[in-house]
């Protein structure tokens, strides 16, 4: 068994890291074979997606140059580290109402045609079925459904859309709300403690 687990926040001792260490560290005891592969976001800036990563994915693999290959490596490092995982978990603060740029990166990063996904006669199909994913959020209010502030929400709509168009559709969102409001204490353990048992 393999977790990979991504932080994207920008802050070093973030509540969403927190998250995903507790996840990790949980995990880790229950698999003791298991390995769990770690991906910083913040740590090394992801490129941005360039008129020549365009150009270079859509080439045949076989035709490739090396100059081609050398700009999609760091996609092709990425998609790996997914294809190999059983099980990923994501820390992802909201940043605006919505994600870090470097979580927005990775994205563009892992979603490639051909790669990925792939377009049939019955339109897109992902290509990286079979994986459990769970998306562990820290958020400054509550954005829950049917409440006032649910269409601020461009966070957990966007990432179960994107992840589920690669294919990665067994999502499990876990939000931390209310982190800047008094309530923020009771979020937090309520996250913490379902944490807990998705990691069992």
């Amino acid at each position: 068994m393999k977790l990979l687990k991504i932080d994207s926040s920008a802050r070093r001792n973030s509540i969403s890291r927190k998250l995903t260490a507790q996840y990790a560290e949980a995990w880790a005891k229950n698999h003791p074979g298991g390995e769990v592969i770690e991906r910083d976001l913040a740590a090394i800036a992801l490129p941005l997606v360039t008129d020549e990563w365009v150009e270079a994915m859509r080439v045949d693999p076989s035709q490739l140059t090396p100059a081609q290959r050398q700009t999609l490596a760091v996609s092709d490092a990425l998609i790996d580290e997914i294809e190999k995982a059983d099980v990923i978990v994501i820390g992802a603060p909201m940043y605006n109402f919505s994600i870090s740029s470097s979580l927005k990166a990775w994205i563009d990063q892992v979603v490639r045609i051909g790669k990925t996904v792939v377009y049939g006669a019955e339109g897109p199909k992902g290509l990286l079925a079979g994986k459990k994913v769970f998306v562990l959020t820290s958020r400054g209010g509550s954005y829950g459904r049917g409440t006032h502030y649910e269409k601020f929400d461009f966070q957990e709509p966007y990432l179960r859309h994107m992840l589920g168009f690669i294919g990665l559709t067994d999502v499990t969102f876990v939000h931390a709300d209310n982190q800047l409001r008094p309530s923020a204490g009771p979020s937090l353990t309520a996250a913490s403690e379902q944490i807990a048992k998705l990691a069992a």
